[in-house]
């Protein structure tokens, strides 16, 4: 856990420094109307996606307050993550993990997003380092669904029977045990099992003793426990 308290993650990479100020902005989809004799009515929709925008500073050189998951790491190794997350076309998950001083944990962020656009900064006065400034917007799972249409001759009557959605990675039957690998991450590990990365809670609160407070951090050689769901 980062000095002041705070752990950002983009993906597999987490800041050195945690932004001084996050922004999240959860919009809505409402449609305000004007009917006759009646005048404005407001028409409640599903909430709109939610834009998270944050400034970090990206040291060049290795400070106290600075933390590092194998050891320092100057800015172009940021640099870089911040690039493919942009190019890859793919989204990631945005985790903030919050805890007070005494280690007491807060509530903690965990969405997946994309890679909106980023400012690289430079200024004089900050010496080497870089400011860089992120915008991030939620990203939510859709598809295509296939509907069969059958009709009652005798009645003329149709109905509409969509079709199950089918996975390729069903939930197992029976309780597993799962023993970690270099690269794995909760998410990874709860799709590869249920198909879902975003049950990677399920795992997580089966085998707190063995993880400890933060789900983000795993290790090579951790047996975990896969319930079944």
């Amino acid at each position: 856990m980062s000095k002041n308290g705070y752990d950002f993650y983009l993906g597999k990479c987490l800041l050195p420094v945690a932004p001084p100020k996050l922004t999240v902005s959860i919009s809505n989809a409402n449609q305000t109307v004007t009917l006759i004799n009646e005048g404005e009515i407001n028409i409640l929709k599903q909430a709109g996606l939610t834009d998270i925008s944050f400034e970090c500073m990206i040291p060049q050189m290795k400070y106290p307050f600075a933390v590092y998951k194998s050891g320092f790491k100057g800015a172009d190794y940021f640099l870089g993550c911040f690039e493919a997350l942009k190019t890859s076309g793919q989204p990631f998950q945005f985790i903030v993990c919050r805890s007070r001083p005494d280690g007491k944990r807060l509530f903690d962020t965990n969405m997946k997003v994309s890679m909106e656009d980023y400012k690289i900064i430079e200024d004089a006065k900050e010496g080497f380092d870089l400011t860089v400034q992120i915008k991030l917007k939620q990203w939510r799972e859709y598809g295509a669904k296939t509907v069969n249409i059958s009709f009652n001759m005798e009645r003329a009557k149709a109905s509409a029977e969509p079709e199950r959605e089918t996975t390729n990675s069903p939930a197992p039957k029976t309780q597993q045990t799962y023993t970690v690998a270099k690269g794995d991450c909760l998410w990874n590990i709860a799709k590869k099992f249920y198909g879902n990365g975003s049950k990677y809670s399920v795992i997580y609160n089966a085998n707190k003793s063995v993880i400890g407070g933060n789900p983000n951090l795993i290790y090579p050689g951790q047996v975990l426990t896969i319930p079944v769901v």
